[in-house]
This record gives structure tokens, sequence and C-alpha cells, in this order.
């Protein structure tokens, strides 16, 4: 399929939208992503039955991709435990879908996040934990080859900028002198990433903003699995959590505060 085609599935789902609607109950998450200001929002309704999805509504506000993975994402969470329907990726919702222009492959992301958001709000009304909230716990555990290359790309300290001009810059998520660091190496390097685990950056609204607006890019649902290189950090291992894939990141330095 061409990059800027659109499949028959794609066009079916746009045109027919499947459970579209809300709910209200004890039994319902609910679940809201996107941005209303640049057109892209998505609400979704689950009811859940002996930890199953027994039912799932939506509503969208948005592109025509975005009514259509909204639609086919409650297909496919239908009848699922929250667990497996955890598992649903933007990858799996294009893939039903037979593809997707690359330049609206965001709204598959928005779609599977307005399911994961629904699932969590359920979970949390009934006292239960995410599994996005057990990753979150663990991410604070060893980082294979941290202690290796300390002092060799791996820095416990990002006070001195002269350290790291020049180089490309990964920094962990470790609370909000981790993002203040990203935003001031930000203003001296041209290569900052910052690494999360979670959907969105937990701090005040403030730093959050500031980093948003920083030339710092923000890998979320992300983890920091290794850290690779012969006498200097070289590369590094990156679980996607969202995906449920790992992949390689060149970089020069690592820094965990």
């Amino acid at each position: 399929m061409k990059s800027t085609a659109y499949s028959e599935k794609v066009l079916d789902h746009f045109r027919k939208p499947r459970n579209v609607g809300t709910m209200e109950g004890e039994d319902i998450g609910k679940g809201r992503v996107g941005n209303p200001v640049c057109g892209d929002l998505m609400e979704f309704y689950i009811e859940v039955k002996d930890n199953r999805i027994k039912d799932i509504k939506f509503q969208t506000f948005g592109c025509g991709s975005a009514v259509a993975t909204a639609s086919m994402i409650t297909e496919m969470a239908k009848g699922k435990t929250l667990e497996e329907a955890l598992k649903i990726t933007r990858k799996d919702v294009a893939d039903e879908l037979d593809g997707l222009p690359p330049i609206k492959m965001h709204c598959s992301n928005l779609a599977a996040d307005a399911l994961r958001d629904a699932i969590k709000n359920y979970q949390k009304k009934k006292g239960q934990t995410s599994e996005t909230e057990v990753k979150e716990e663990k991410f604070s555990k060893e980082i294979a080859g941290e202690k290796e290359f300390l002092n060799k790309g791996v820095y416990h300290d990002a006070s001195d900028i002269s350290s790291f001009e020049g180089k490309r810059t990964l920094i962990v998520d470790r609370g909000e002198q981790s993002i203040a660091a990203a935003i001031k190496l930000s203003k001296h390097i041209p290569r900052v990433v910052f690494l999360t685990p979670g959907k969105n950056v937990s701090a005040s609204e403030e730093l959050a903003t500031k980093l948003k607006k920083a030339n710092v890019k923000i890998l979320y649902e992300s983890e920091l699995l290794e850290i690779h290189g012969i006498r200097t950090v070289e590369k590094v291992l990156i679980h996607d959590l969202n995906e449920d894939t790992k992949y390689e990141l060149f970089v020069d330095a690592v820094i965990l505060l």
C-alpha cells in the first residue's frame, strides 16, 4: 500500500464505525487521551465482568484515521481479559487495518493509549495495580553496564556542562532534577534525549511545559535496559513498554541522577 493511501478496512471503519457511544456505571472504566486543540481527542469506555471486557464504546474527535483506529481497537479488545487488552499495540491496530500512512500512525498510538487509560481507570476504581504502574516501580532496578561505564560515559552528576559538549546525551527520568538537567543541557548541546517510563512526564506543570518547549527528544513509555561500548559508552538498549519491543540507540553519554 502506498504511504498516502488508505486501505479498504480503514475506509470501512471510518464510514461505519463500530461501538460508538458512552457508558456509565460502577463497572465502567473511562479513558481520555489526546489534545483537543489540534483536533485529536479520544474517549474510551469499557464495561468489565470477571476481568474481561464485556462491552466497549468510544467517542473520537479527529480525522478519519482516528475514527478508524478507535473503531478497530474496540473490536480487537472486546471479549479479552484486561491483561490481554493491555498488550494490544499500535502496530497491532495498524496491521488489522491493513496498514496506515506513516503520517497517521500516531492515531493508532492514540487509540492504544485511550484503551490503556480506560483499563487503568477501571483498575484504580477496583483497587488493582495496573501493568504500567508495575513497570514504573521496576524502573529503578540496576542497569547493566552502569557501573562498568561510570565516568566513562555514564554520569551521576550533570552539573559540569563541558562533560557533554558535542555528545549525544540520554537522560533517564528519575524525578524533577533529571528534567531540570535535560532542559539545562538542551541549551548547550544539540542532541538531548529524555527517557521516561510513563505516558506523560511526572512533574510540576511549569517544569513539564519548559521540557516540552526545550530542544529535547522525549521517549515515552520506555525503559533503559543495558549500556554498551568498548572503552566508553557507544549505545544503549531500550525497552519500548508500549510495543513491548527492544531497540538500540547510539549515544555518547548517559545521565542517571
